[in-house]
């Protein structure tokens, strides 16, 4: 497997969403612009939202504003979870990719999005459109992808119905997501592989949440079952603040850089940046 293969995409917006002290604009944007500089294929940066439900996040335009591109590959990707959000990204040209989060669970669509998941499913519809007429690709979250915790039926004729449904409307990018942590390497080799070969044109992704002591075996789980997009975050941190109050944290993205190193495959990252990442974060994440 060769880099170009490979995707790693790095979420400190995700990390930050759910701190309850807020962090400095300034501070955020020196720590982003760090990891813009290791070489990630994407960086999940910041969302369009209601600052009432996400405050931390308030300040992405900001952000934004002070990031440093020149020198740099990775591509950034902002949170929507509106049309007033899709319209709000799509006038920054700096922004590559749109990321809506797309429950199958009726239950979490209306807790992290306040709609259905029918009218959720128009405003991806519109999200595409825009994207089209504006140069810039959908990322889907296929949010409650490894299970229910709220009642609401789960199996994987679901999930693959909604992708069926999201391919054939044009999402290009579909990332399943363990919103709170329930996913296990059992279900990953189980629903990854037939996703995989069923929509072989579609770049299926993951976005796992979990404990510290289970993150290995679901990192390599993934790998296993063929999975090229990665999402992860530096230390763990995150999770996501609309599904519960204590936080089932991300994958830890150097257990990821560690893993797939010890595969041999060839991530040509910039581990001094990394590193220095490392360090400030100690100041981001307090």
């Amino acid at each position: 497997m060769s880099q170009t293969e490979f995707k790693l995409v790095e979420c400190p917006r995700d990390a930050m969403q759910g701190l309850h002290d807020f962090v400095p604009t300034a501070l955020k944007s020196q720590y982003l612009n760090l990891l813009l500089q290791v070489g990630f294929d994407t960086l999940d940066f910041g969302s369009f939202v209601s600052p009432k439900a996400i405050p931390q996040l308030a300040d992405t335009a900001e952000v934004l504003a002070n990031l440093d591109l020149d020198a740099t590959n990775t591509k950034l990707l902002a949170i929507v979870a509106n049309l007033r959000g899709v319209e709000t990204a799509i006038k920054h040209q700096e922004i590559s990719y749109l990321g809506f989060p797309f429950s199958i669970s009726e239950t979490f669509q209306q807790r992290n999005t306040n709609s259905s998941i029918k009218q959720s499913l128009v405003t991806a519809e519109e999200m595409l459109s825009l994207c089209v007429k504006h140069n810039k690709k959908a990322v889907v979250y296929l949010s409650m992808g490894f299970g229910n915790p709220y009642g609401d039926e789960w199996n994987y004729e679901i999930v693959e119905k909604w992708a069926d449904v999201l391919v054939d409307k044009g999402v290009e990018i579909i990332s399943l997501a363990d919103t709170v942590g329930i996913s296990t390497p059992e279900k990953i080799n189980e629903i990854l592989p037939k996703l995989l070969s069923r929509f072989s044109h579609t770049e299926i992704g993951i976005h796992l949440h979990s404990t510290p002591a289970e993150r290995f075996e679901k990192i390599e789980a993934a790998y296993h079952a063929g999975v090229k997009r990665i999402d992860s975050a530096l230390k763990g941190f995150g999770g996501c603040p609309m599904a519960a109050d204590d936080l089932t944290g991300n994958i830890a993205t150097e257990e990821v850089i560690s893993f797939l190193n010890s595969k041999g495959e060839n991530l040509n990252l910039n581990m001094d940046k990394w590193n220095e990442a490392m360090v400030l974060s100690g100041k981001v994440f307090r």
